[in-house]
């Protein structure tokens, strides 16, 4: 067996799925050629075919995989290996690490439990907060790479002409010892959300004076009232707007309709974001409360 079909092997093998979603990108793809060519292969097939993913790997598509369907592992992608070597210490230990390029890791977790989508993209934004992780990355079913074929981002390409490979580190296969005690946090916090947010729709339909047309954001951004302060802009905005039944998924798009490059790279950018709308939605529940 060569070594890319023996790394595919350890890594399906470690992640323990049944059925593997296989996605080859290739962003540079022209005329009628697809960006994505997906594929949906149990272990066997997957095994079957890595000759085949080799050659699309030459031909510049990265070759990416994910549990189908609802699953029990969270991707935490854009790690550096001290992120990783916290991890095991804090009872987080990954059941596969993948090094994607020099010094970038990604680490697959596996919970004691089967997750639905909505605890799977929590336990996933939860790890990537926690160690350090790219958060616009966590969700219940990010694809991440598969080891034993190579990297073909551009600006990996080194002075050679070739591609870093991506390396799997380590195989374990195991779940965390954090387990039980981690998912129940994350558990409450859900529940937690989802009456604040009953709570909210309440407020909202017997709010006496609501508008018939809802502020946008750039309303707030002209008012002279806030002095151009962008930060304070933000979360007026975003309490006006959480009261007035506008989901965060809104919100957050409506935040991000500004730079925000002098916040820092993305993930600071999204930290900003997200701290701003937990900040807005806590002044609402206590007003929520006192009513």
């Amino acid at each position: 067996m060569d070594r890319t079909a023996d790394a595919v092997m350890s890594q399906i093998r470690a992640m323990g799925c049944e059925v593997f979603e296989v996605g080859l990108f290739k962003p540079a793809a022209t005329g009628k050629e697809p960006v994505m060519l997906p594929r949906t292969w149990d272990a066997d097939t997957l095994l079957r075919s890595v000759s085949w993913l080799r050659h699309q790997n030459r031909e510049d598509r990265n070759i990416y995989i994910r549990p189908k369907g609802e699953h029990n592992l969270s991707l935490v992608d854009d790690l550096k290996w001290t992120s990783v070597q916290a991890m095991k210490t804090a009872g987080f230990e990954p059941a596969v690490v993948v090094q994607t390029s020099p010094g970038n890791f990604q680490a697959w977790v596996k919970h004691p439990q089967m997750l639905d989508k909505e605890t799977g993209t929590a336990a996933a934004r939860a790890l990537a907060q926690k160690f350090d992780g790219d958060i616009g990355a966590a969700d219940w079913r990010h694809f991440g790479r598969l080891a034993g074929f190579t990297n073909r981002k551009e600006k990996h390409k080194g002075a050679d002409g070739l591609y870093p490979f991506v390396l799997l580190m380590e195989h374990r296969g195991v779940s965390y010892q954090n387990g039980l005690h981690f998912l129940s946090v994350i558990k409450n916090a859900l529940e937690q959300e989802q009456a604040t947010k009953k709570q909210l729709a309440e407020a909202v339909v017997i709010e006496p004076h609501r508008p018939s047309v809802l502020k946008s954001i750039d309303g707030f951004r002209n008012d002279p009232k806030y002095g151009g302060d962008g930060t304070r802009i933000d979360l007026a905005y975003a309490v006006y707007a959480f009261a007035h039944g506008i989901s965060t998924a809104e919100v957050s798009a409506a935040l991000r309709s500004r730079d925000l490059s002098h916040k820092g790279n993305e993930k600071r950018q999204e930290d900003y974001v997200q701290r701003t709308i937990q900040k807005a939605l806590g002044g609402l529940r206590t007003e929520v409360r006192a009513r």
